[in-house]
């Protein structure tokens, strides 16, 4: 069985518009509403589904919990457009940039 990605990712979060807000302004991802008014976050081929702690949505994960999940992002942008984007933000890179192994190879990591 070759798999060949992902189709999405689901995020237990405590504030579902603070999330958007954030993954949409520092980010640039879109957000997205779905069958019953779930909400999500899409980029790319990629989406993110959101769940808010005490509300999910089943199937779930076994103990949801929010801020329980880390997420590795690729761009073609340089890193230092993208340490600049989480600047004006206001968002605090807490390491990097690093070296890290990535999904195929090497890569550079904020």
């Amino acid at each position: 069985m070759p798999l060949q990605g992902f189709d999405h990712v689901v995020l237990t979060v405590a504030d579902i518009d603070a999330t958007i807000a954030f993954y949409v302004d520092a980010l640039g991802m879109e957000p997205v509403t779905f069958g019953g008014g779930r909400r999500a976050l899409a980029f790319g081929r990629n989406k993110i589904n959101l769940h808010r702690a005490g509300q999910e949505f089943e199937p779930k994960a076994l103990r949801p919990t929010p801020g329980s999940a880390d997420l590795c992002l690729v761009t073609d942008d340089a890193l230092e457009t993208v340490i600049a984007r989480l600047a004006a933000h206001g968002v605090p890179i807490e390491e990097g940039p690093v070296d890290r192994t990535g999904a195929l190879g090497p890569i550079r990591s904020v």
